[in-house]
């Protein structure tokens, strides 16, 4: 698989890192679909703008967005209703690309100008205080545009996103076995 290749797809990509197509994030469908592996109707964001485009690129004959992977939405943005939300922290780390601000036990909202609006965020909230909303009240093609103009910055955020999470992840491991080392195993007598 060539990752000149990947890179191309990527960029026809919107970023929004959904998971809709059943990969991991943008990334992971480029691939996919550079290497065979996937098919260019499984991006909703995209909508058949992209699959177009990705016809195009890859040579293979057009196709709609096939609805087992979702419908095609205007864009949009989540919202915090702040007089519900607990702080309980549950979105933060489902946000992939960091857009919703707070800590444990204070008070979460979005930045707007940072939204995907992938949907990611909406499950892991007990209080279901998050809700979607237009990008651009009543002009989708404003709102696509848009999107497509922050599709570079969305994946730069996503990288640091998962790059702060493994980060993350490695300091606990690492704190896991420090911990594990100072136990001493119990003597038999």
């Amino acid at each position: 698989m060539q990752s000149s290749l990947v890179t191309l797809i990527d960029a026809l990509l919107p970023q929004t890192q959904c998971r809709q197509c059943l990969y991991a994030d943008c990334r992971g469908y480029a691939e996919a679909l550079a290497s065979g592996e996937a098919d260019i109707d499984r991006c909703p964001p995209g909508g058949t703008p992209t699959a177009a485009a990705l016809a195009e690129l890859l040579g293979r004959p057009t196709k709609t967005v096939d609805p087992t992977y979702g419908v095609t939405k205007d864009p949009q943005v989540a919202w915090v209703d702040e007089g519900r939300c607990i702080g309980c922290a549950l979105c933060l780390p489902a946000c992939p690309v960091d857009a919703i601000v707070g800590a444990k036990k204070f008070v979460h909202t979005v930045i707007t100008a940072q939204c995907t609006g992938c949907e990611l965020c909406l499950p892991p909230c007990p209080v279901d205080c998050i809700e979607l909303r237009p990008l651009v009240e009543g002009d989708t093609s404003a709102g696509l545009a848009l999107r497509r103009t922050r599709a570079d910055d969305w994946r730069e955020r996503h990288e640091r996103h998962r790059n702060r999470l493994a980060q993350a992840a490695a300091s606990e491991r690492a704190a896991f076995d420090a911990a594990r080392r100072t136990v001493r195993p119990a003597t038999s007598e």
